[in-house]
């Protein structure tokens, strides 16, 4: 049979043990070889195998497009468009059901999901690079690197702005890196680098998938050039559970606070910096914090690779045996996500608990030896405050550094990468730099 171009609206007849049945919906990409899917009105996914189709029609002229005219439409739109390029890292944006085994998998490619999102083309004219398709846990600093120099090549081939499609699990982590990599020098990007995912896989009724990736490319296209001050990346997810409505977070301050809800992302402390309203392919801004710069465009800084950070969770679990057992492996520093303000179990007020002054007795050989200890705090809001409590000074003078920081610890723990890599294990520097706002990660809170 003849297969309508995908984007079409078909009417399909099958034969089933149920006998024959007939279902009407817009042809899109196939869930796996040898099947066809259509997306129902009811905003599900139904996917047969080609062999048990007796019949599909076009029932709609919009679709009936040859491929080479829909292809030359997707890729050579308006020219007056701005250029956005797509930089695919994989996730539950661009992931769907396995129907063999009822798992999400992560295995769209980036032209599929333009295919399936066809209010993006009034919006930009897009070019699609794929970099992988990873769960964002699986992600590690070299491809950070990797994002880094492909936004840096999309800028070079005159991209207006870039979107960058990551799982949400660690897409705080890489918008940080990609902030610090962009502006900790003191510079920014020439355009918008915006960071989106989906709580929801996008073949499924309630997926946030298509207004997220909307709004990324609206932003991307459209939004005004970043100041280097908290924006040099963003994240773009939904504001509430409901559609419509979608936050501008800055990358160097926003953590996943929940792990199925739509409006999942935060920014901690800083608030975020605007939203978009979406509806269909219509996107309006609102700005809620005016940022302005006067740093120069200039070229991003890549992560060393070879660096090693421990993290460790103080807590009643924390034991000296543990801080000698990572000290062992050698990493170049260890992150520690403290209590409250930033503090250790270092103190035995009732003699009872030995252990604590063993901690404190790793800590001090590690860091004469040479090692990098920084504080970050598990407090969800305020800064890491050293000052406080005799225990914090006491931190300060062992050396460890983190005092003034605020946001989450994967900001922290990406700050630290970033100046390791810049200045080795010199703790002067690193304890210098870490009080500096760099890109805009540390602010007057209370």
């Amino acid at each position: 049979m003849g297969m309508p171009a995908s984007g079409s609206k078909v009417r399909i007849i099958i034969e089933s043990r149920m006998g024959k049945q007939t279902h009407e919906g817009i042809l899109i990409s196939p869930a796996g070889e040898g099947l066809i899917t259509i997306k129902l009105a009811n905003g599900y996914n139904l996917s047969h195998p080609i062999d048990a189709i007796n019949s599909i029609d076009t029932i709609e002229e919009v679709g009936e497009k040859s491929q080479e005219d829909r292809t030359n439409s997707t890729n050579s739109p308006d020219l007056g468009l701005p250029l956005v390029t797509l930089l695919h890292t994989g996730g539950t944006i661009a992931s769907k059901v396995d129907y063999e085994t009822g798992a999400v998998m992560a295995r769209f490619e980036p032209e599929e999901i333009l295919d399936a999102v066809p209010e993006l083309r009034p919006i930009a004219r897009i070019e699609a690079v794929l970099i992988g398709n990873m769960f964002s846990d699986d992600i590690r600093p070299r491809h950070w690197n990797q994002m880094i120099r492909e936004t840096e090549a999309a800028f070079d081939r005159g991209a207006d702005g870039v979107v960058i499609t990551h799982g949400t699990d660690t897409m705080s982590i890489s918008a940080a890196a990609m902030s610090f990599a962009w502006s900790g020098e003191g510079g920014r990007p020439p355009g918008p680098i915006v960071f989106t995912g989906a709580q929801k896989s996008s073949d499924r009724a309630s997926s946030d998938a298509k207004e997220n990736l909307i709004a990324a490319i609206h932003l991307a296209g459209h939004g005004a050039p970043p100041s280097g001050e908290g924006d040099a990346a963003v994240i773009v997810m939904h504001e509430t559970s409901s559609d419509g409505v979608l936050s501008i977070l800055p990358g160097i301050s926003s953590r996943k606070m929940h792990s199925s809800r739509r409006d999942a992302f935060q920014s901690i402390d800083i608030g975020p910096l605007g939203r978009i309203y979406v509806e269909g392919s219509e996107c309006s801004i609102e700005i809620l914090r005016e940022t302005s710069s006067t740093r120069a465009i200039t070229k991003p800084s890549e992560f060393d690779e070879s660096i090693r950070i421990a993290e460790m969770i103080a807590g009643p679990h924390l034991l000296p045996e543990h801080i000698s057992a990572l000290a062992s492996t050698k990493p170049h520093a260890i992150h520690i996500h403290g209590t409250g303000l930033g503090h250790l179990p270092i103190a035995d007020p009732n003699g009872d608990s030995p252990e604590n002054n063993l901690v404190e007795e790793k800590f001090r050989e590690y860091i004469g030896s040479g090692g990098i200890v920084v504080m970050s705090t598990q407090a969800i809001h305020g800064p890491v405050h050293l000052d406080v409590y005799s225990k914090g000074r006491d931190q300060r003078e062992m050396g460890i550094i983190g005092h003034g920081s605020i946001g989450p610890p994967e900001v922290s723990l990406v700050k630290l990468h970033y100046l390791l890599s810049k200045y080795g294990n010199n703790h002067k520097e690193i304890d210098s730099k870490w009080s500096m706002s760099l890109c805009g990660e540390i602010m007057d809170i209370k």
